[in-house]
């Protein structure tokens, strides 16, 4: 059964000085997978790959899934900086042994899944590059400092939303 994910985050950006902040084009999302059979596996997108990575286990390791991001949208205003994206992923039923329990599919009422968003900057300071992330499991509200100038470049105000759309 193919299912498809939207992910949309905001991010807080201060005014000055500019960073030129930009969302990276790969996520993480943790999904079961019915290649490895395991529950909440860590899956690696990137934009543009026909196909995800799934973090496998001790036994499989890491292999490759049917699973890619279909859309990826920014928007950059004066005061923030938003994503959305769209993973398609196809989900089988099957049983994880090494848990005891049976994978199930997203639901509208079930838990969202896990996900993590990177971002990049260039401190015009230094002129140097760094990198964040953002993911649905940090205390908010979370200020970004460069780790060039030590200047906040974004505040983590809101958690990133994982809504099923099929």
């Amino acid at each position: 059964m193919l299912q498809s994910i939207e992910i949309t985050a905001t991010l807080a950006v201060p005014e000055s000085p500019f960073h030129n902040l930009h969302w990276s084009s790969g996520l993480e999302l943790s999904i079961d997978c019915f290649i490895c059979e395991r529950t909440g596996r860590t899956t690696r997108f990137e934009l543009g790959a026909e196909r995800a990575i799934c973090s496998g286990d001790s036994r499989t390791g890491r292999h490759y899934t049917a699973a890619r991001i279909s859309v990826f949208d920014i928007d950059i205003g004066a005061d923030q900086i938003s994503l959305r994206a769209v993973v398609d992923y196809w989900w089988a039923p099957f049983h994880d042994a090494k848990r005891d329990v049976a994978a199930t599919a997203l639901t509208r009422e079930s838990r969202s899944p896990w996900v993590r968003l990177h971002l990049g900057y260039h401190c015009p300071e230094h002129n140097a590059s760094g990198a964040f992330s953002d993911q649905t499991n940090l205390v908010r509200p979370c200020p970004v400092p460069c780790e060039h100038c030590a200047v906040s470049i974004a505040d983590r105000r809101e958690v990133p939303r994982v809504r099923l759309l099929t």
